[in-house]
């Protein structure tokens, strides 16, 4: 995510203004869904199926060690590929292994340059012409629907790290290609309904390639029925993550969001999840959840650890996996396949 946070130093100063859009839900059951003792006993076998410890595996090794970094230019000594295109491997041998076919959707990017007069959470500066061109990858993987093929639930994160730093990016957004990586693995013995289409696309080279992903779904006709943008899962102030709790905000633009975002709240409740759950409008789109309600998807939400964003480390050095949350993140994607399952099987 590049364009949303803000550092937790100014975090004081925004809360008042955050606190206007910010509709926290009680979290009890949606009438608008319909659920029923089979369809309780499945999403309760499902989310059970989340593996914390499976997650922090993939984390580790897409912010760490095999891949100290996600981006175009920076390629590790003796190694032939840079490091986004390794991440790109990573990913697409843990979903064919999964039983998946992965599709490729190539875009032209260049890397953020770095201004250094800026604060250093906001140094990226927009490239010039002549500088380096690269082919940066969508990565998609699906569940094919049996009853509703046409009906798609879709599920992104953004996969690269900062291309104008040295950052691990690990909250930024390792976290979420694990979270995206993890709903893929439990869903992936899942006899659904409706199409689920998993994306991974890249954020922190411009332009966002989830633009691309967007304009080619609608080109296509795809009908898209819920996105679900998984970004920064389990992040939060110092002061939350000091104090334990397990937060998740989920942010929406338009009326057809909130509609996503009252369902977060109403699977956190029902099957006693556990998370501190808040509903936020935002003012315009943004993010990879705001490049497809700018291509006319209006049903699209974030999901994310905190609002205003809280995490001290973002875009720097230090954003490494050793202080991610894994345990919230892991229930935060408990939560989205708690919504998901949900949506397939209604009627």
């Amino acid at each position: 995510m590049t364009l949303l946070r803000v550092p937790a130093a100014i975090l004081p100063l925004l809360l008042a203004a955050a606190a206007q859009v910010d509709h926290a839900r009680k979290q009890e059951p949606s009438p608008e869904y319909v659920w029923n003792e089979s369809l309780d006993a499945l999403i309760r076998t499902r989310i059970r199926d989340v593996s914390a410890p499976r997650m922090a595996t993939h984390l580790f090794a897409l912010a760490k060690a095999p891949l100290p970094y996600r981006k175009l230019n920076f390629t590790v000594p003796g190694r032939a590929a840079n490091t986004l295109y390794e991440a790109d491997a990573f990913l697409s041998r843990e979903l064919e292994s999964r039983g998946y076919h992965v599709e490729k959707e190539g875009v032209r990017v260049q890397a953020f340059r770095r201004d250094l007069s800026k604060p250093k959470h906001a140094q990226y500066s927009r490239p010039m012409p002549e500088d380096p061109w690269y082919t940066a990858y969508n990565l998609y993987a699906a569940k094919q629907g049996s009853a509703r093929p046409a009906e798609i639930i879709l599920v992104l994160a953004h996969k690269d790290s900062q291309s104008w730093i040295d950052s691990p990016g690990a909250n930024d957004n390792a976290i979420g290609a694990a979270a995206v990586l993890e709903m893929a693995a439990v869903l992936s013995t899942y006899p659904s309904r409706r199409t689920i289409r998993f994306l991974f696309c890249n954020e922190e080279h411009t332009p966002w390639t989830s633009v691309t992903a967007a304009q080619n779904a609608k080109a296509r006709g795809d009908r898209l029925i819920a996105i679900f943008n998984i970004d920064g899962v389990g992040v939060k102030p110092a002061e939350d993550a000091a104090a334990g709790k397990k937060t998740n905000v989920t942010a929406y633009t338009l009326p057809e969001g909130e509609r996503l975002a009252r369902l977060m709240s109403a699977v956190n409740a029902r099957y006693a999840i556990g998370l501190e759950q808040r509903t936020v409008r935002r003012p315009g789109p943004g993010d990879d959840d705001g490049s497809f309600i700018k291509a006319g998807y209006p049903n699209a939400v974030v999901n994310i650890g905190s609002w205003p964003y809280g995490d001290p480390n973002y875009h720097t050095e230090e954003d490494i996996p050793e202080l991610c949350d894994v345990k919230n993140a892991a229930m935060a994607v408990q939560a989205t396949l708690a919504a998901i399952l949900t949506l397939d099987r209604q009627p």
